[in-house]
């Protein structure tokens, strides 16, 4: 019996109408039927990380976001860019998953979201942090859909159809590497 893959979507934004956030929203509305996804709204609160405390038990919503990753069988981030890296807050995100297991080889991609031009620098460091958890990246399935205000709508979703068929295309890319990667660990 084939369970539908569920793709944890994480947001690097804390900021209320994030673009980021719209992206991953949009991805909820456009995913391919066979796939589902589940948004993390638990970034806000996260503990400052302190590898002190990365130890049983550990605070509630630590354990609630490496539950969350453990339950996915892939992962997608959109995280702004602040100062030519991640944002803080995301940062300490992936600093509380470094300890834990739950992301190693877990199918992970982003998509860039800043203007042409621009995001490299959190690229850069997010595919650092991700070395050091583990996560295999799915570079197919990292791609750049540059987004401005004009192309969120008010219910706060992405309305260009390109944009929106890039984030089912990258969905679909996400599962369809789980799906090989399930298969080639049966054989």
């Amino acid at each position: 019996m084939s369970t539908s893959p569920v793709i944890l979507l994480l947001s690097g934004s804390l900021r209320a109408g994030s673009s980021n956030e719209a992206v991953l929203r949009t991805a909820q509305i456009v995913a391919p039927s066979q796939v589902r996804t589940v948004l993390y709204r638990g970034l806000a609160d996260l503990p400052h990380f302190n590898p002190d405390d990365d130890i049983d038990p550990l605070p509630a919503p630590v354990t609630e976001l490496r539950a969350a990753i453990s339950e996915a069988t892939a992962i997608l981030i959109c995280t702004p860019e602040y100062a030519g890296t991640l944002p803080g807050a995301f940062k300490n995100l992936l600093d509380w998953t470094v300890g834990g297991t739950e992301i190693c080889d877990k199918p992970t991609a982003w998509v860039n979201a800043a203007a042409p031009g621009r995001g490299q620098g959190a690229e850069a460091t997010l595919r650092t942090v991700l070395g050091y958890t583990g996560a295999d990246i799915v570079e197919a399935a990292c791609v750049k859909i540059a987004v401005d205000r004009q192309m969120v709508g008010a219910d706060g979703l992405i309305t260009a159809p390109g944009a929106r068929e890039q984030l089912s295309e990258v969905l679909d890319t996400l599962a369809a590497f789980n799906g090989r990667s399930a298969e080639l660990d049966q054989v």
